[in-house]
């Protein structure tokens, strides 16, 4: 478990390194910088199901130890799925802003009457501001979403792992429990052999004063 461990930790590594390529690619690679990030996170969340598995099948001494560890990775892999996804709505945003200036600015109109134009253009822009609005809202309820999916996740896996340590302190109570009713039937054992030996010792005693005098 060790191996793999270390070499989950050297991926997670790898991926905060190349975090920084986001905001440093041009416009055409970009797109391959995300899609390999996030394969990468992929392929790290299925390394830490391995490793969750793997330290269920820890000694009993050292199981709990493991799996603060594999909880640790997991809260960093999330964090960076989150920093991955929230760069991608930004981009999403502002290539929408873009494509939205460009078809304004492609817009043609009449030269006829100067009254005629003013109405379009005003028109124009009204639309344009009530779309950057409307555009605005869904990426605000798209990103709020996003955190709602991204808590329910981070809750399921703590919650997952908080359900395996009552399992385990379960376990480790029902020996303990099974373990006090052995020394109470041996306690109790104990009562009778030591009452019975008191009154064993007091026949001897009365059998030895009535024969000796």
């Amino acid at each position: 478990m060790a191996r793999q461990r270390s070499e989950t930790i050297r991926q997670v590594h790898e991926v905060q390194s190349h975090m920084g390529r986001l905001e440093t690619s041009d416009r055409q690679s970009l797109h391959l910088v995300e899609n390999e990030l996030q394969g990468r996170i992929d392929q790290i969340f299925n390394s830490l199901e391995r490793l969750e598995v793997l330290s269920n099948k820890e000694p009993p001494n050292k199981r709990q130890n493991a799996k603060l560890r594999v909880d640790q990775l997991k809260y960093d892999v999330q964090h960076l799925q989150t920093a991955l996804r929230n760069f991608q709505h930004r981009r999403y945003a502002r290539e929408q802003q873009e494509r939205q200036r460009e078809e304004l600015l492609a817009q043609t109109f009449t030269t006829n009457d100067c009254a005629a134009t003013a109405i379009p253009m005003d028109e124009t822009l009204q639309l344009n501001s009530s779309l950057q609005k409307a555009h605005h809202g869904m990426d605000d309820l798209i990103g709020g979403g996003h955190s709602i999916l991204e808590g329910l996740r981070a809750q399921r896996l703590t919650l997952k792992g908080t359900q395996k340590k009552i399992l385990d302190i379960a376990n480790m109570l029902g020996l303990s429990n099974t373990v006090m009713r052995l020394i109470e039937k041996r306690a109790f054992q104990d009562k009778y052999f030591m009452v019975g030996g008191m009154l064993l010792t007091c026949l001897i005693m009365v059998l030895v004063v009535h024969y000796l005098t």
